[in-house]
C-alpha cells in the first residue's frame, strides 16, 4: 500500500515483507494479525502450503492481510502476494535444478508496477545443503534478472537462505544485489528461530537503483511472532528509483521516494 509521509521524509513508501510461515502448521490466526501488521504491499512467502488445498489455503493466507497471490507454483512452496495499491503486470513460477535426495525448489517472480516504477520480486527458499544454495541462488537471480528486462524493471529477491552472510550463496546474491539490512538496519536483524532469534537467514537483495530506507525484522505483537511460525518477517523498505535512461535495474543508485520490499 502506498503511504504518505510527514513533508520532511520521503514522500510515497511501498513496502515488501519476506516471510517463511512453515505451510501454516502453527497458529493460522496469529499469522493473519502479524501479516495485517506488517502492512505489507508485496510479501516473499516461504513454505507456503503445498499440499491437500493449497490453492484454496495461499488464498485464505493472502486474504488475511488484504492481498492477492500474484505468482507461485504448488512445488517449491514459494509465492508473491500483493496488496491493492500495486498493479501486476506478469507472475511466473520455475523449478530450479533438481538433487537426488533432496527437496524440489523453486522461484517464483511478479513483475509489479507501483507509481509509475517497475519492480521483478523474487521470492525463494533455499536448500539445506550447502551446494545445492549455491547452484539455486544462481539459478534464481538469472530467471529474475531475465524477467526484469523484459519488463524494464528494477529485481528484488527475498526469501529463507539457510545460510548466514558470510557464506556462498548470499555472498552471491549480494555481489549482484544489495543486502538491505546493512544498509539502513533497524534492529539486531536476527531472524530465526522466533522463539530465541539468533541468526540472519532470511533477507531482502535490491537492485542497486533502489535506495534502501530501512530494513529489519517486522514489528508485531511479540507473541503472535512467536507463535505463527519458527521465523521472523523481514521488512525492507526501498526508496523510488530516480528516472533514468532505459530503467536498466542494477547499475545507478539515487535518491527518491521510497519502495518497501
Amino acid at each position: 500500500m502506498l503511504q504518505d509521509a510527514p513533508s520532511s521524509e520521503v514522500a510515497v513508501v511501498l513496502r515488501v515483507a519476506s516471510y517463511n510461515v512453515r505451510s501454516m502448521k502453527d497458529d493460522a490466526a496469529a499469522l493473519g494479525r502479524v501479516i495485517s501488521a506488517i502492512r505489507p504491499d508485496v510479501l516473499c512467502v516461504q513454505e507456503a502450503p503445498r499440499f491437500l488445498r493449497w490453492r484454496r489455503r495461499r488464498g485464505r493466507l493472502a486474504a488475511s492481510g488484504g492481498l492477492t497471490v500474484a505468482a507461485g507454483r504448488r512445488l517449491g512452496g514459494v509465492a508473491v502476494l500483493v496488496g491493492p495499491g500495486v498493479r501486476l503486470l506478469h507472475g511466473e513460477g520455475h523449478l530450479l535444478r533438481w538433487f537426488p535426495g533432496l527437496e524440489q525448489r523453486a522461484v517464483a517472480i511478479a513483475v509489479l508496477e507501483a507509481e509509475g516504477r517497475r519492480v521483478a520480486v523474487g521470492s525463494v527458499h533455499l536448500d539445506l545443503h550447502r551446494g545445492a544454495r549455491l547452484c539455486h541462488a544462481t539459478e534464481a537471480l538469472a530467471l529474475l534478472r531475465a524477467a526484469a528486462g523484459r519488463f524494464g524493471a528494477l529485481p528484488v529477491l527475498a526469501g529463507d537462505i539457510n545460510e548466514q552472510s558470510h557464506e556462498p550463496a548470499w555472498r552471491h546474491l549480494a555481489g549482484h544485489l544489495t543486502d538491505c539490512y546493512p544498509v539502513s538496519p533497524r534492529g539486531d536483524g536476527l531472524t530465526f528461530p522466533a522463539r530465541r532469534p539468533g541468526r540472519r537467514i532470511d533477507a531482502i537483495f535490491a537492485a542497486a537503483g533502489l535506495p534502501v530506507l530501512s530494513c529489519g525484522v517486522a514489528e508485531a505483537d511479540p507473541a503472535d511472532l512467536v507463535a505463527a511460525t519458527d521465523h521472523l518477517p523481514v521488512v525492507a523498505e526501498l526508496g523510488r528509483p530516480r528516472p533514468r535512461e532505459g530503467n536498466r535495474g542494477e547499475r545507478a543508485r539515487g535518491p527518491g521516494t521510497a519502495l518497501t520490499i
